[in-house]
């Protein structure tokens, strides 16, 4: 199968993209910049130059593919609402182009966005006018494909997709915990998050790019809650720092944002997803991969 892939030199695409290389597939990559083109080409990978503002570049690498998978986010989040946009217009583009083609569109949303503190499954109605929820809106759009004759789909991606080079929630936190000079979880750090190693998730989109069955949504999580007081303990082992529970008050003063984030009780259930696809994670956990100092470095 021929895949564009849009966010290919991203963190998680360039893990999809090995992953889907390895199994046999062809690639074209959406690049940004020349050295995100010149990347993709030593990978083997063909190049289509554009951002998600591109619409007809877009349109190009749906109609020459047979498949697509949506992996773009601007992830300044202070900017969050225009990124979500710009995501949903990609999204529109193209899907529009492969209606009536039953290609595979695999989607990218998020669990952060189902109940707090509940185990959720893939099969939750979602409240997709919460707070945050900007991002989830597109499986709006995925569902309305689906009934068009696109074989879309959507992977939710946990809180942290973690390995070397991740630059997310993590990586954050731990960045706060430097600024503070200790690491901090709120409260009684008991709330948790769900978890997935970077290589585990690009091999779930192959999945879904190869089995997925439209209008469904699929979790990309290995471990359902992971609290986080234990995250904050790792940190801080990894970093030397002392490790403190913080009022979730103290936090947003702090970083608004980030208490947002770090309160989160976010566990999530991917049986319905292994059982469908066969998916078995196999990579390193998270708590793991603190400690074995991925998130030490500035």
């Amino acid at each position: 199968m021929h895949v564009f892939v849009t966010g290919a030199t991203g963190f998680v695409g360039r893990a999809v993209i090995n992953e889907l290389i390895s199994a046999g597939h062809t690639v074209t990559g959406l690049a940004r910049s020349e050295e995100s083109a010149a990347a993709l080409k030593a990978r083997g990978v063909n190049v289509l130059r554009g951002t998600l503002h591109d619409w007809d570049i877009l349109k190009q690498g749906a109609t020459e593919a047979d498949g697509v998978i949506n992996l773009a986010m601007d992830h300044d989040f202070s900017k969050y609402e225009e990124s979500c946009l710009a995501e949903r217009n990609a999204i529109e583009v193209l899907g529009t182009a492969m209606i009536g083609t039953n290609k595979p569109l695999i989607s990218t949303s998020g669990t952060l966005m189902l109940t707090k503190g509940k185990l959720s499954t893939e099969d939750e109605v979602v409240d997709y006018e919460a707070p945050m929820s900007n991002r989830a809106t597109t499986e709006i759009l995925v569902a309305e494909f689906a009934e068009k004759n696109v074989r879309a789909c959507v992977v939710r991606l946990p809180p942290t997709v973690h390995g070397e080079e991740d630059h997310g929630f993590i990586h954050m936190c731990a960045a706060l915990a430097r600024s503070q000079d200790n690491a901090i979880y709120i409260d009684e750090g008991l709330n948790r998050w769900s978890a997935v190693n970077r290589f585990d998730a690009a091999k779930l989109y192959r999945l879904v790019l190869e089995k997925g069955v439209a209008g469904s949504k699929y979790h990309a999580v290995d471990e359902e809650g992971v609290p986080m007081k234990d995250i904050a303990e790792a940190i801080g082992q990894s970093l030397g720092l002392p490790v403190v529970s913080k009022k979730l008050e103290e936090v947003q003063r702090l970083n608004t944002f980030m208490s947002f984030i770090m309160s989160a009780d976010n566990p999530v259930s991917s049986k319905k997803t292994r059982e469908l696809l066969g998916w078995e994670p196999v990579g390193r956990k998270l708590l793991d991969d603190i400690k074995a100092g991925l998130y030490s470095q500035k």
